[in-house]
């Protein structure tokens, strides 16, 4: 696995990211490119998956049903992965799982696209859901 890891590594500094965070021992990698959204962007190789998800944001107090199915009709128009909840239901998510076995470069750029063009998107109705 710990090839997997490496040419996961490589595809990120590939595609002109800096690692600003590594757990080595979880083979985590943390990203960030403010301009395109991407704000601790986790990459994280497990078995043979490799999630992406970041925080978008956190809701104060409760959520009503409009914010949950306005954030489903969202996801349809997101090309790769979804908006998603935590456990708890308090943190929005961005997450993305792929197979890591064939995984190419192409793909995780067209991950790391779409979770930028989603959040460029709906940056601003994501944002009023918690004003």
């Amino acid at each position: 696995m710990a090839d997997h890891f490496q040419r996961v590594k490589d595809y990120v500094l590939d595609l002109g990211f800096s690692i600003d965070d590594e757990i080595v021992e979880d083979e985590i990698v943390v990203i960030n490119d403010e301009e395109r959204g991407i704000h601790q962007l986790v990459i994280d190789c497990e078995d043979d998956l490799v999630v992406l998800e970041q925080l978008i944001l956190k809701f104060e107090g409760d959520v009503s049903a409009s914010v949950y199915r306005r954030l489903l009709q969202m996801n349809r128009s997101l090309v790769f992965g979804a908006f998603v909840l935590n456990e708890e239901g308090d943190t929005l998510l961005y997450r993305n799982t792929l197979a890591l076995d064939n995984l190419d470069l192409n793909e995780l750029e067209s991950t790391i696209n779409a979770l930028s063009l989603g959040l460029g998107e709906n940056s601003d109705e994501l944002l009023g859901f918690v004003a």
